[in-house]
């Protein structure tokens, strides 16, 4: 077995707003492995994008703090000066950021964006890095490349503003890519050029990739291992089979079951089957539930424990290989009713 690519033990993410004290993230661990593909699922607000800008030192110092330990590659990111860390962003980690209006600069030109990563990273001229810039373009299905850089970010659609921000990540062949929503944007066609790029790129360099989706259709197509969370923790996690087909915890299965069932037969005039929706909202940060965080939605709540205990990340089965599949519930045997 070799080393993983990223080691996350404990991470916690603290932070300071006018209502008080935000717990985002509350005790997140996991490992990358090499070419090793691990997807973060979860509704809006449970941490998953949070958790990541913290890893890479991206969170401003003065309202958040950052606690545990994250190894990319036996370094620990969270402990590790200012300048190494400048130093790490770009050939050991490349992060594709969910929104491009806000990651690329409105008054430099594409190329100029794609040359300054290149050349911050590698002793290289200014033309070798240009021709590098056009091939990265040309890769990620940017339609003439050449001429796109030297255009603005405000003169390209918003899948191709995207895909910019996604060569650009790539620039420098990052031991880790973490990708924030990074096919959101993009039609089916480029979802599908991209997530091959991707895969090309774990291939040829043994990439670890952090993938934050809320499209589980991708999940299943592109993860090896699947992260749940909701309220800052991870309540489940597990191989992309075990999860997806025989998920443990209530949220996951609620999760699941929102999804529409193309398969399912339309009603007598026609109409479509409803899709069963997970009742009411996510907690605040500033005001988590005690127990289990997911208790006041949960459709099932049948243990006195739910409403006083927090269920620890307990193993509820394995396929068999050296990854268990763990859930933090007190009601993995339960059946959430189904709408």
């Amino acid at each position: 077995m070799t080393a993983p690519v990223l080691e996350v033990e404990d991470l916690r993410v603290r932070l300071r707003t006018p209502r008080g004290p935000a717990d985002v993230v509350n005790g997140l661990s996991y490992t990358v492995g090499a070419g090793e593909t691990v997807a973060v699922v979860g509704e809006s607000g449970s941490g998953k994008s949070v958790s990541v800008l913290a890893l890479l030192g991206l969170l401003p110092a003065r309202v958040a703090t950052v606690t545990g330990r994250a190894l990319l590659q036996g370094e620990d990111l969270l402990t590790m000066p200012p300048e190494r860390l400048r130093q790490v962003r770009g050939p050991g980690a490349g992060m594709v950021f969910q929104d491009p209006m806000t990651s690329l600069n409105p008054v430099l030109t594409i190329g100029r964006q794609l040359v300054e990563g290149i050349r911050a990273h590698g002793d290289v001229s200014k033309q070798a890095a240009r021709s590098r810039a056009a091939d990265l373009l040309r890769e990620v299905g940017l339609p003439d490349p050449e001429r796109a850089l030297d255009r603005y970010p405000h003169e390209l659609s918003g899948g191709m503003r995207q895909r910019v921000v996604i060569a650009i990540a790539l620039s420098n062949s990052p031991s880790l890519l973490i990708a924030d929503e990074a096919t959101t944007a993009l039609d089916v066609t480029v979802q599908a050029q991209i997530i091959d790029l991707v895969e090309k790129l774990q291939a040829e360099h043994g990439t670890g990739v952090i993938w934050i989706t809320h499209d589980l259709g991708v999940v299943a197509g592109i993860a090896d291992r699947v992260l749940v969370m909701y309220g800052g923790r991870c309540v489940e996690d597990g191989t992309v089979d075990d999860v997806l087909e025989h998920p443990a915890h209530p949220y996951t299965r609620g999760l699941l079951g929102s999804l529409p069932d193309l398969a399912a037969p339309a009603g007598p005039d026609g109409e479509v089957p409803e899709l069963t929706a997970i009742p009411g909202l996510p907690p605040p940060p500033t005001d988590l539930p005690p127990g289990c965080v997911f208790w006041p939605r949960c459709p099932v709540r049948a243990d006195p424990r739910c409403e006083t205990e927090q269920p620890p990340l307990a193993v509820v089965g394995s396929s068999g290989g050296a990854l268990p599949h763990r859930a933090a519930t007190w009601c993995a045997e339960e059946e959430v009713p189904r709408g």
